[in-house]
């Protein structure tokens, strides 16, 4: 049985995921497009505190890129989604 996440395990999962983005140019490129980051500044907003989260929803958002990183990185798709909502924090439905 998985334990639960916490926000350390939900931060290695986003870490992993930007690392396996950052692994293949091609799927980079298009993060930072859809992101609107560029090479330069990807540093300075990885220190923001909803990059992590960030992250985890575009991957999330992505079937086919979801199931990729599961496959690549032996994490449950189900734990990126899980790591997605520890990070991003509680939603009110008003956004």
């Amino acid at each position: 049985m998985r334990r639960n996440l916490n926000r350390n395990d939900a931060e290695e999962i986003a870490i992993r995921g930007l690392g396996f983005l950052a692994s293949d140019p091609e799927r980079l490129g298009h993060f930072l497009s859809v992101t609107g980051l560029g090479p330069e500044n990807l540093r300075l907003a990885a220190q923001e505190p909803k990059f992590l989260a960030s992250v985890l929803d575009y991957i999330a958002s992505d079937e086919s890129l979801l199931v990729a990183l599961a496959g690549h990185s032996g994490i449950a798709p189900e734990r990126v989604g899980q790591a997605h909502v520890l990070l991003a924090g509680p939603t009110t439905g008003h956004d």
